[in-house]
């Protein structure tokens, strides 16, 4: 069976874009394959920084025939006095068959035209060569570049094509103006340590011909190779590397034949904190960090980096990076000196010229903002004063490290510096830690602030972003969320449920919003709503898809249109969460078929009544003198004795408490709809009948305080 191959030799790719376009080609080939009836063994995509190919194993040599039927327009419409109709013709031209050959079929609607069509199967390199162009240019990536004088656009300038089904050239040309590039079997191997062309005799012998050629094409067998040559090359140093996932992802995608280089550098450096000399060496340079031990932070003055080049010239690419990294690292240690020269705070008026937003103005207004969101949080929260000083500092302070000069060089270190340069300054270790922690988390995976006054700082600071930015009309779109509106909302929602903070989201949101339509004269109750909807859907995704719970029990707290569960759930994040989790509790432990039948039931009835959802207690609306069976009673007794145990579990949370009292009142409520006392609920006497469906939505009520049970699936 025969066997393609496909290599686009170009410039070399950006390493994003590699990574992109191989599992771009991963998805699409097969479909495309599949999407024309073509089967085959296995499809492998290869890519090193001069090259991406795909190996096609074991395909057919050419598409089985098909035989199909295809309905056509109705038979009416298709012939006139016997005549066809230009419908019909059309149809017979479309299809590639007369009109003789028509059938004339009944169906439900009427009679049709039918014709069987067979189609021969094409050869598969036909098909193939005209796959090529299609799989190449419908790649998409970032910053696509023309070369020579056309139109045709790819990540980077196109230079040869080999294409082979098996042993044979498919004949495949790609125009860029006046550019031809045609196919052939020549390939381009490693620029150092096999400069010449060489040529692939046919697919199968791919990996193998540029293996000799010094290029490893498959992405897998060179990240190994890497992992294993950077934990082998410090054992002589007895120090550590980590391999960072997506440091070893990236070196991987620059490097053909990867070689690893060890350098060194001065140990005064190791005087700069960690996080500056690992940010310039992962961040810029590319280098993996030489640690003391597996859990130590402490450095060793020496790196890995990874070469393309001839590894016989280990020593010298050695020297040529110790330069680059001893420079980057003098100028980190010039920065940090200098801006120990004055404490953190007196960065504060840089921050003047530093613009958050155009509309909203300087950072520094923000840093404003941020502590007027701070004392509206502490006060909440009724924190003592000296957790509000240390707030409001941490506040104050959370970005003055922007206008350093580190930061400013290197501004993946915000916060970071913040936190060192605080420390230094002589501030509390509660506020510098604040500093850092405040942006967090600051990306999926990443940690959240574990003290209070960084979570504090933080919510502030995210709400401040929120209410800003869609004060300004700037809503996330579902293919555009520039100021990553989403991952705030997700963060003060995930703080809030780990500080297990007991704030009231809704106020926030009115109290905020408010601040800001009077200074920028918006709409306050417009904003408001607007970002209540947008929390609202932020909790439903969280507790779906970070916290598991079943899409049906998230509406149950949720409630489905219904405003008294969504004010319920921003008033109180923790009791939404732990209702949510324990309606998924009770689910998997079988307790919630036990009191489905009965809650249901009784909410159905309850609906034709009038007593409102708040009523709980049974001596106010329920008249014990209408009873006419005593299952009347005993429901009434239940539900007096339900009295407490429901508004101790608003209490406390502990909704076990609620449930559990309404598996004892469930035999009651079996009694009064089917036992030997049960009763009609729907009397002729008007009194009677409102009574009993009083009975019931007191049930309704009951439930409630844990969750809309009408809107639970049950589970069959």
């Amino acid at each position: 069976m025969p066997n393609f191959l496909l290599e686009v030799g170009t410039e070399e790719l950006p390493a994003s874009f590699l990574s992109s376009a191989v599992q771009q080609w991963k998805q699409r080939i097969p479909q495309s394959l599949l999407a024309h009836d073509l089967t085959s063994d296995a499809v492998e995509v290869y890519g090193t920084p001069r090259r991406l190919a795909v190996l096609i194993t074991g395909l057919p040599a050419q598409q089985p025939h098909k035989e199909e039927e295809i309905k056509g327009p109705p038979a009416q419409a298709a012939f006139k006095d016997g005549k066809p109709t230009p419908a019909a013709s059309g149809f017979a031209k479309k299809q590639g068959v007369d009109v003789a050959d028509f059938e004339i079929r009944p169906t439900e609607k009427g009679e049709f035209i039918f014709v069987r069509k067979n189609t021969p199967g094409r050869p598969v390199a036909e098909i193939l060569t005209e796959f090529v162009k299609e799989w190449i240019f419908s790649l998409e990536g970032k910053r696509f570049m023309r070369w020579g004088d056309g139109d045709v656009k790819f990540s980077r300038p196109i230079r040869w094509l080999v294409a082979l089904l098996d042993d044979a050239v498919l004949p495949i040309e790609l125009e860029s103006g006046s550019q031809v590039i045609k196919s052939d079997r020549l390939t381009h191997s490693h620029r150092v340590l096999h400069p010449q062309t060489v040529t692939i005799s046919q697919a199968n012998d791919y990996l193998t011909t540029l293996r000799s050629a010094f290029v490893v094409v498959d992405a897998d067998e060179r990240a190994n190779t890497i992992k294993q040559q950077v934990i082998s090359s410090v054992q002589n140093l007895n120090g550590y590397v980590e391999i960072y996932p997506d440091l070893l992802e990236e070196v991987t995608n620059l490097v053909e034949f990867p070689s690893v280089v060890v350098g060194k550098f001065e140990a005064d450096f190791l005087e700069l904190p960690t996080e500056v000399i690992t940010t310039v060496m992962v961040s810029h340079q590319r280098y993996f960090p030489v640690f003391k031990s597996k859990n130590s932070k402490e450095l060793l003055p020496y790196f890995v980096t990874i070469s393309n080049g001839d590894p016989a010239k280990a020593d010298i690419i050695a020297v040529g990076n110790e330069r680059v990294i001893r420079a980057r690292l003098a100028d980190g240690k010039f920065f940090y000196d200098s801006d120990l020269k004055k404490p953190l705070e007196s960065f504060l008026p840089q921050l003047e010229k530093v613009t958050f937003q155009e509309d909203l103005g300087s950072v520094r207004a923000k840093v404003e903002r941020i502590c007027q969101n701070a004392e509206i949080l502490t006060a909440q929260l009724q924190l003592s004063q000296e957790e509000n000083l240390n707030i409001q500092r941490a506040a104050l302070l959370c970005k003055a490290d922007l206008v350093s000069q580190m930061v400013y060089e290197f501004p993946e270190l915000q916060g970071i510096m913040g936190e060192k340069y605080a420390a230094k300054s002589g501030e509390p270790p509660e506020v510098a830690t604040a500093i850092f922690e405040h942006y967090l988390p600051r990306n999926a995976g990443d940690n959240l602030p574990q003290t209070l006054t960084g979570q504090i700082v933080g919510l502030a600071d995210k709400l401040d972003t929120l209410v800003s930015i869609f004060g300004l009309g700037m809503i996330p779109t579902s293919s555009s969320d520039p100021f990553a509106l989403r991952r705030a909302a997700n963060a003060i929602i995930n703080i809030t449920w780990f500080g297990n903070l007991t704030i009231n989201l809704q106020q926030l949101i009115e109290e905020i919003a408010s601040n800001f339509a009077t200074t920028y004269n918006q709409n306050s109750g417009k904003l408001s709503t607007a970002l209540k909807d947008f929390f609202l859907q932020r909790i439903r995704t969280l507790l779906q898809e970070e916290k598991s719970i079943d899409y049906d029990l998230v509406n149950a707290v949720l409630g489905e249109n219904d405003p008294e569960y969504a004010e319920r759930a921003l008033k109180d994040l923790l009791d939404v969460r732990d209702r949510a989790l324990f309606l998924q509790e009770i689910r998997n432990d079988g307790t919630l078929d036990k009191i489905y039948e009965t809650v249901n039931r009784s909410t159905r009835l309850a609906a034709q009544g009038d007593l409102d959802f708040i009523q709980l207690n049974p001596t106010v609306a329920v008249n014990p003198e209408l009873f006419q069976k005593s299952s009347e009673q005993a429901l009434y007794d239940g539900l007096i004795e339900l009295v407490p145990e429901t508004e101790s579990a608003k209490r406390s949370r502990n909704y076990r408490q609620l449930v559990s009292a309404l598996l004892k009142i469930s035999p009651a409520v079996g009694n009064f709809f089917d036992g030997v006392q049960s009763v009609l609920v729907m009397d002729s006497n008007p009194e009677i009948k409102c009574n009993r469906l009083h009975l019931l939505g007191l049930i309704r009520n009951h439930a409630r305080v844990l969750a809309d049970f009408g809107a639970v699936v049950k589970k069959m």
